[in-house]
């Protein structure tokens, strides 16, 4: 037995099987590790409390949220009428605004309007915002005006011209003329940008 080399070439082949099998079975632990845990996350905690977390990014933090490019702003408008136009027999003064900035800027340029009309004792009727707007008057069949205006707001001036001349019907059937629509506006918000 001396000076011959044994060759085992089973020997070789078997010792490469086991290297193979444990580099598999060291990745497959990691990938079992975290085999409990949805994509995106790692496991932490131990068996009595086990749990995932997110996997940081590379931002250091969560998705960012939408940063607003702007803000919605409302807008005011008024209608003013000269209150004592039936008692003394005359068509009204009428004041009106709309997409102002402020309720105190529509209602002081509805009332001076009403004013300058040639209005008496101008009071505010309606003050609305970020709605329309519709005022209804009756009419006698002479064409003179006689009765009550009526005021009404809602999200379109369809529906407020609509009801404006309903009630303003109704309320003044005894001076048995119709009504007409005689102002009609909205006063939507406006979106400003930053």
């Amino acid at each position: 037995m001396s000076g011959h080399a044994v060759n085992f070439p089973i020997l070789r082949i078997d010792a490469m099987r086991v290297l193979l099998a444990l580099a598999l079975s060291l990745t497959s632990l990691s990938s079992f590790a975290e085999g409990r845990c949805p994509p995106g996350q790692y496991p932490i905690g131990d068996d009595r409390a086990p749990g995932c977390a997110p996997i940081p990014t590379a931002g250091g933090g969560e998705a960012s949220s939408p940063v607003p490019t702007g803000k919605w702003e409302k807008r005011w408008g008024a209608i003013a009428e000269d209150v004592s136009a039936n008692a003394r027999k005359v068509a009204g003064a009428t004041g009106v605004s709309e997409s102002r900035v402020s309720k105190q800027d529509a209602i002081a340029v509805a009332m001076e309007q009403c004013k300058k009309g040639g209005g008496e004792k101008c009071e505010v009727r309606i003050v609305y915002n970020n709605q329309c707007v519709a005022l209804a008057d009756p009419a006698n069949k002479e064409g003179g005006v006689s009765g009550e205006s009526v005021a009404f707001r809602a999200q379109n001036v369809e529906l407020a011209s609509s009801k404006a001349l309903e009630k303003c019907v109704v309320g003044n059937r005894a001076a048995g003329g119709g009504c007409d629509i005689v102002y009609a506006a909205c006063s939507m918000s406006e979106f400003k940008s930053f």
